[in-house]
Parts: C-alpha cells; sequence; structure tokens
C-alpha cells in the first residue's frame, strides 16, 4: 500500500471520492477526479476501465482506485496504472435486484487475489447480510487476502426525518458495520455509503480509518460545488481524533 495511503488510514484520515462503478462517461469521471484532487481527498475510485484510469493519471497525482465485481475486469486497468482495485460499490446493482451473497463475494476475493496477488486489494462487505455475517465475512476476507474492508448500507437505510437526524439514520447502517467489523480485522476498515460532513467524524470514531463517499460529490452539477463537498468531508475527518493505528 502507498505511504500516503498508510499515513491516512493510520491517522483516520482517508477520504475516498467515488465516480461510480457504473459511470464511464469521460466528462463526468474527469470532474469527479479534479474535485478530488483540488478538495484535498486521499485517493479515487473508478470505474474499472484502462481508459479512464489513464485520463485520471494525466489529471491527478492521487493514487487511483478502479471498482469491478468480476475479477477479470481489472487486469487492464491494472496494466493502464491504477494503484488499487476494489470488489464492490454493489449499491449500483441492489436497484436491480442483484444481490451479492457471502460465497460470491469471498470466491470473487480469492479469484481476484490468484490473478493479481500482490496489488493492494479493498473489498466491500454487502450490507443485505445481517450484522454478525458481515463480521464473519470481513474475517475470511481478509484471510483471503483483503488488505483494506470497506463497509456500505446508505441504499438500505430509510431515514424518517430531515437534516442532521436525517443524516445520522442514512449513515447508520454503515457506522454500525463499521463499527463491528473494526473491531476483529487488522486491516484498515473504510466506512462508506450514505456518509456527509455530520456522520463522516462518527464512521472514525465507530473505528473506521477512513470514509468512502460518492453520491454527496458526483451527483452533483458542478465542479466549485464537488470541490466544496470534497473539502468539508476532509476538514470533517480532521476533526476527530484518532488514535494511530499500526496495520
Amino acid at each position: 500500500m502507498q505511504a500516503q495511503l498508510q499515513t491516512a488510514f493510520a491517522q483516520g484520515q482517508a477520504l475516498k471520492i467515488i465516480s461510480g462503478l457504473t459511470n464511464f462517461d469521460r466528462d463526468r469521471v474527469a470532474a469527479v477526479v479534479r474535485s478530488a484532487d483540488r478538495g484535498g481527498a486521499t485517493f479515487i475510485d473508478i470505474a474499472a476501465d484502462a481508459a479512464l484510469v489513464q485520463m485520471a493519471k494525466a489529471l491527478t497525482d492521487l493514487p487511483i482506485c478502479v471498482s469491478a465485481v468480476e475479477a477479470a475486469a481489472f487486469l487492464a486497468p491494472v496494466e493502464a496504472g491504477a494503484d488499487l482495485i476494489e470488489i464492490g460499490n454493489f449499491d449500483a446493482f441492489y436497484a436491480q435486484g442483484r444481490r451479492f451473497e457471502s460465497a460470491e463475494v469471498l470466491a470473487l476475493t480469492q479469484e481476484t487475489r490468484q490473478l493479481l496477488p500482490t496489488i493492494t486489494l479493498s473489498v466491500t462487505v454487502p450490507h443485505i447480510l445481517a450484522l454478525d455475517e458481515q463480521v464473519q465475512l470481513a474475517e475470511a476476507l481478509v484471510a483471503a487476502g483483503a488488505d483494506i474492508i470497506q463497509t456500505e448500507g446508505g441504499t438500505s437505510s430509510q431515514p424518517t426525518h430531515s437534516g442532521t437526524l436525517g443524516l445520522i439514520e442514512k449513515a447508520a447502517p454503515t457506522l454500525a458495520a463499521a463499527r463491528e467489523i473494526s473491531r476483529v480485522v487488522s486491516v484498515p476498515v473504510l466506512c462508506a455509503s450514505g456518509l456527509s460532513t455530520v456522520t463522516a467524524p462518527m464512521a472514525i470514531a465507530a473505528g473506521a480509518a477512513g470514509i468512502g463517499v460518492g453520491s454527496a460529490v458526483n451527483k452533483l452539477d458542478n465542479e466549485l460545488a464537488m470541490v466544496a463537498a470534497v473539502r468539508s468531508l476532509a476538514e470533517a475527518l480532521k476533526t476527530v481524533q484518532c488514535p494511530a493505528i499500526a496495520h
């Protein structure tokens, strides 16, 4: 894992900005990459596409992560210069009725690790699993070679309030997963899905080493607003006193 990423995780200040696993629009991805770079993100997560990786590398020096749900899909982006890979960002598939169960995610992790034995590998634990099953899967994923565990849950929450209370309700599933998983694994946990400036510090307090944010940035309609959103998230993380963790 790159030194800058390790440091950010150890300090509990890692901020990943996600452009979307199904987002292959060059202009939109470029806007997210530039905004992440200017706003103070730690790294960027884009769709697993070699051309997008080359474009992102030309726009930023930040580490580039690529996301996919097929092992072979990582090969060309890694060849193009991707710094790390992510099995997950499953949110894009739930609306289609596509589920990811423990056995499939574990098998995909094992297959990916065989294909790419040395690259930094992040794996998302599906929020559709019961919390105890998420913990068990996280342990198995680390044993299979995962270097980072990512949580999710924003799409499953049903906030009933507006304002701050609604933001906390929206983040509750991923915060709960981060809390439980971080207690049993020795690798960094990245809390993602449904987070905001209100709940980003809560993720770190719950045990996460960093956060991943997608729609709160990539759904905005202009780059100035996107940069401001990234900067606000980075500042929010700095409000948490996180003891250095030796992962």
